[in-house]
């Protein structure tokens, strides 16, 4: 049977003589062992031991170290799988996952052409019109935890669908992690810009939070994407964050929508 490693915190309920009297407010300071088993794999991920792309240990080698069940282990992982963290491979293990992959390529994206297939108008166009750095006002700063007057980098680009500029986004970075980042290394790069994220600043997007609100197009977003002056857009908040939810990433997007749709799934 698997027991609790010697190294992990001790589960105990610390008692308080006001609260002897109503034990229905009592909440002892518990988590399944394969849920402290995810947290020390996801600090490994954060501590970037495995990098995105490469395999992690076996479910064998892993129980091994922290002195646990495979079953404790595997549970661990299928969480971290379904999160989007970690993908199985049938028959070569489980990788960390990356932004360069094809399929992960569009995670966040959910601007669909209106024939249901984002894979077949083909890689998107990307035009980037600015990259500055600047000192954060206190609506930048808020969503990326900085103070204000912080440094960030912050750059407008275009992203064309088949030759229509589709989508006008303002992105907001801090300052720190993404330092060296210009509108050379921007352009010139041909992947994701999330994979350039991992490979070059060792930042990896693992989730985001989204805020849509439809708006007409002003004059500059009308000439950027090519559209009449108070054209119907979508607008889309984005904040993205790295691992222990720690925000590395503001966007804020104008979606053309009269051959595009937004699409999310529920579940």
């Amino acid at each position: 049977m698997a027991t609790t490693p010697s190294f992990l915190p001790d589960i105990s309920l610390a008692l308080h003589a006001p609260e002897l009297a109503a034990p229905a407010r009592l909440t002892p300071a518990f988590s399944p062992l394969y849920q402290q088993i995810k947290v020390l794999i996801l600090k490994s991920l954060q501590a970037s031991e495995w990098k995105p792309g490469e395999p992690i240990p076996s479910e064998m080698e892993l129980a091994a170290r922290f002195r646990v069940s495979q079953g404790t282990v595997r549970k661990a992982i299928d969480e971290l799988a379904a999160e989007n963290l970690v993908i199985r491979r049938q028959g070569k293990g489980t990788f960390v996952a990356t932004h360069s992959e094809q399929h992960v390529q569009y995670r966040f994206l959910r601007l669909m052409p209106d024939s249901g297939d984002i894979s077949s108008e083909g890689p998107a166009e990307r035009q980037i019109i600015e990259c500055k750095r600047l000192r954060a006002t206190a609506d930048i700063a808020r969503p990326l935890a900085l103070r204000t007057g912080e440094a960030v980098l912050q750059l407008r680009r275009v992203l064309a669908f088949q030759g229509a500029p589709t989508i006008v986004e303002d992105v907001w970075l801090p300052g720190g992690p993404f330092k060296g980042l210009t509108t050379d290394r921007l352009a010139s790069y041909s992947g994701p810009m999330y994979a350039l994220f991992e490979t070059e600043f060792g930042v990896h997007m693992v989730r985001a939070e989204e805020k849509i609100r439809a708006i007409a197009a002003d004059a500059v977003s009308a000439r950027l994407l090519d559209v009449p002056q108070g054209e119907p857009l979508l607008s889309v908040e984005r904040i993205a964050y790295t691992y222990n939810d720690i925000p590395m990433e503001l966007r804020r997007g104008l979606y053309r929508t009269d051959t595009h749709h937004y699409k999310n799934s529920l579940s």
